[in-house]
């Protein structure tokens, strides 16, 4: 069996992390794709203990989750638009905070609660660059809009998506004015913006003015965001399979599918029926150019699991449904377990467990 393991007390100790960082901001925790891997349900029920009580998602369908789980009184915050009645409907249904990007969006809301003789509550969103969604931050004029025309839509925040790729933040200090800008306005005009938010995972790990009335946290909950020293995240997310079987090979005998390696010994392996189409050694890194290709390449050459506490070193590159690792000087046998790091976003497979 393929064992997924979640470690609480690590994700306990990420989310004191983004705690301590976040300060008065309120915490909106990420759970899209499943919460990251690590169970959008489990996740967002170990949060709540931690006292985190604000999500968001990308579906309704992750809403729906998180309503049916007994999380009926946290604030659900939907981080995408849409003009679908369905969706609208539904979203309303779940009491969702919506998203409201462009005029469209806007208009549609207003129209799905109007004929419902309610109010629907809404966020504004707001592109700076990324380019993903949101009403652009030159056009105030289209915001406040927003603000002046939509009768059965309550704006109780504001925010956007920030592109911070350096632990200063300098490549985004253009995108948070842009952003202060537009809040200024809306101030200027006499409205209120309600909870305002940029930050995502990186943006507050490494760049404290980003940190306004809210920060939106996924992959810093599990400690796989983009890392520098000292930033107190840990790791969270472990695979388990048991050994197939183990078996000499001579020296000279070619191991691998894609790309040969041949044995320069007799070698004793061990076979694990897990490979990259279960998300093994599978990670986000989008880093381009000679560097980074080296880096990733050095990485494959020093891919390990553990066995009964001892590093097993992958030989060859690792397959699609089963690796190979050189066992020839570890103590171990069929049924052993092999222990190795896997992104739960990436994981399939799996049967998760929460330890």
């Amino acid at each position: 069996m393929k064992r997924l393991v979640i470690e609480q007390e690590a994700l306990k100790s990420n989310i004191a992390a983004v705690k301590e960082r976040a300060g008065s901001a309120c915490i909106y925790a990420l759970l899209t794709g499943d919460g990251f891997g690590a169970g959008i349900v489990e996740l967002a029920q170990l949060l709540r203990q931690e006292g985190v009580g604000r999500f968001a998602v990308s579906e309704p369908g992750e809403a729906k989750i998180l309503r049916k789980a007994g999380l009926v009184e946290e604030e659900i915050l939907m981080l995408r638009c849409t003009t679908n009645r369905e969706e609208l409907e539904e979203l309303l249904d779940l009491n969702v905070v919506c998203t409201v990007g462009s005029a469209d969006t806007g208009m549609a809301l207003n129209a799905v609660a109007e004929a419902r003789s309610t109010i629907a509550e809404a966020h504004i969103q707001i592109d700076t660059g990324m380019g993903f969604g949101g009403f652009l931050s030159s056009e105030p004029e289209r915001i406040l809009s927003a603000y002046r025309s939509l009768p059965n839509v309550a704006l109780s925040g504001v925010y956007t998506q920030l592109h911070a790729a350096k632990p200063g933040g300098g490549d985004a200090q253009g995108q948070l004015e842009e952003f202060r800008q537009v809040v200024q306005a809306i101030h200027a005009a006499g409205f209120e913006t309600g909870t305002v938010h940029a930050a995502g995972s990186f943006a507050l790990m490494h760049w404290e003015q980003a940190v306004l009335d809210g920060v939106r946290v996924g992959s810093a909950l599990l400690g796989r965001c983009r890392r520098v020293r000292g930033d107190g995240l840990l790791r969270v997310g472990h695979g388990e399979v048991e050994i197939e079987e183990t078996r000499w090979l001579p020296k000279g005998h070619t191991v691998g599918n894609e790309a040969l390696v041949t044995l320069k010994k007799p070698t004793r392996v061990a076979v694990l029926p897990v490979g990259y189409q279960n998300g093994f050694t599978v990670g986000r890194s989008r880093d381009a150019g000679l560097w980074a290709a080296l880096r990733r390449w050095w990485g494959a050459k020093r891919v390990c699991v553990r066995i009964n506490g001892q590093r097993a070193r992958v030989i060859g590159r690792v397959g699609a449904i089963e690796t190979i690792v050189d066992v020839t000087d570890l103590k171990c046998a069929a049924g052993d377990v092999a222990v190795f790091d896997i992104d739960p976003v990436y994981a399939k497979g799996f049967v998760r467990e929460y330890r």
